[in-house]
């Protein structure tokens, strides 16, 4: 089923590892900045997609939009319609701990949600969204031997941007929740569905509880180190 309502892309024109940010525009950024040869393959609705070598490996980034909705449609399709095997979000972040301060990378072994995506699957209990245990240990390796200060441990992955629960992210910081984002929940269940494999990689954007924040601009094109180990992390596998 290629092309898809969402993709124009042909088969063969996606490659098996796909970098994934939520701004299109930095999708656009990541392909014109760092691959070789970045030829487009998708901008329905303004989500650009391109593929291009990565220190002589074909690798694709395409954006996914805001929230689970969003990166769940364009990764079932990756997943079921395109052969991909492999998909590294990578994205902004809210620090919860302390231990995060702006810039500095979160990597996210599992993902707590607010969100109803898992009951479509019938489960009978409570289903817990992890990463790929062979990307998070590259990805965690990649940023050890480029002294780049990071944390793994478990985010969040709401559906609400702007809470009525002003206590929320205080309860979630309380069970150990390293930094609140919009989407690696729904990207890890697709991801066990599918049988394939997904690591969230976040540069801590905000520090919630310390009221601090970067611009717009700095989240576009900024955050180089996060770039850098997931394309690393990508030409591993």
């Amino acid at each position: 089923m290629t092309p898809t309502p969402h993709n124009l892309a042909k088969k063969g024109d996606i490659a098996e590892t796909v970098l994934m940010p939520g701004d299109p525009l930095r999708a656009k950024f990541i392909a014109e900045t760092f691959l070789e040869n970045a030829a487009l393959f998708n901008q329905v609705r303004g989500m650009f997609g391109f593929t291009g070598q990565y220190k002589g490996k074909r690798v694709s980034v395409m954006g996914s939009g805001m929230g689970i909705p969003s990166i769940s449609l364009y990764t079932y399709e990756l997943y079921n319609f395109y052969d991909v095997e492999n998909i590294i979000r990578i994205g902004t972040a809210g620090s919860l701990s302390p231990k995060l301060k702006i810039k500095d990378i979160a990597i996210a072994q599992a993902a707590c949600t607010d969100s109803g995506y898992a009951a479509q699957f019938g489960l009978p209990g409570t289903y817990a969204p992890i990463a790929s245990y062979s990307l998070l240990e590259k990805a965690a390796a990649i940023a050890k031997q480029k002294d780049v200060k990071y944390l793994v441990g478990n985010v969040l992955s709401t559906d609400t941007f702007y809470d009525d629960n002003k206590d929320a992210l205080t309860l979630w910081r309380k069970m150990g929740v390293i930094a609140v984002e919009m989407e690696a929940a729904g990207l890890y269940m697709n991801a066990a569905r599918a049988g394939r494999n997904a690591l969230c990689i976040l540069t801590i954007s905000d520090e919630i509880f310390e009221s601090k924040e970067t611009s717009p601009e700095e989240r576009q094109t900024g955050f180089t180190n996060m770039m850098e180990i997931a394309l690393e992390t990508a030409v591993s596998v």
